[in-house]
């Protein structure tokens, strides 16, 4: 799977906004017209957003945040890929990618992710890159409708990130 990871640009706000809002990605993701500046131009200077390419085409962004306090060192990271583009590994591809160069370039030993609780397919994708549950968020996240869901916090030691 050859994928490439480039800085999401001003000029990817369009494409952002339009995979954001597919329904499969609105659903995890939320409202479109929010998170879309916050991807394209993050207010946290330790946060750099990513879009994620393959032949040619932007087919999904991906997100990483890094905690510098010397103590609790780590980096987080958040995905999302236009559904047209599901089932073809680009995700996982862009996840390892991204995760490799926390690892290898940055020196985080420990990495996060936190998806919804039920969103069974992409933990699974964490899953087999190495990504363990640590534990269920409760009310972690509030749905454009009011109501709450559950995050599960997962998380990856260095040693542990396998191969897609």
């Amino acid at each position: 799977m050859t994928i490439e990871l480039r800085r999401l640009t001003g000029d990817d706000a369009p494409r952002v906004h339009e995979i954001l809002a597919t329904p499969e990605v609105a659903a995890w993701w939320g409202d479109p017209d929010v998170e879309t500046p916050e991807l394209v131009a993050p207010e946290d200077p330790d946060t750099t957003s990513y879009a994620i390419e393959f032949e040619g085409t932007v087919v999904g962004v991906i997100q990483g945040s890094e905690e510098t306090t010397p103590q609790y060192r780590h980096a987080g990271i958040d995905l999302a890929v236009h559904p047209d583009w599901h089932g073809r590994g680009i995700g996982t591809a862009a996840i390892h990618r991204l995760a490799t160069y926390f690892i290898e370039e940055r020196g985080h030993h420990r990495l996060t992710i936190d998806p919804a609780a039920e969103n069974e397919r992409a933990i699974a994708v964490y899953r087999r890159l190495g990504f363990r549950p640590v534990g269920v968020l409760r009310q972690y996240e509030q749905r454009r409708d009011g109501t709450w869901r559950d995050g599960l916090l997962m998380d990856l030691l260095a040693p542990e990130l396998t191969k897609p």
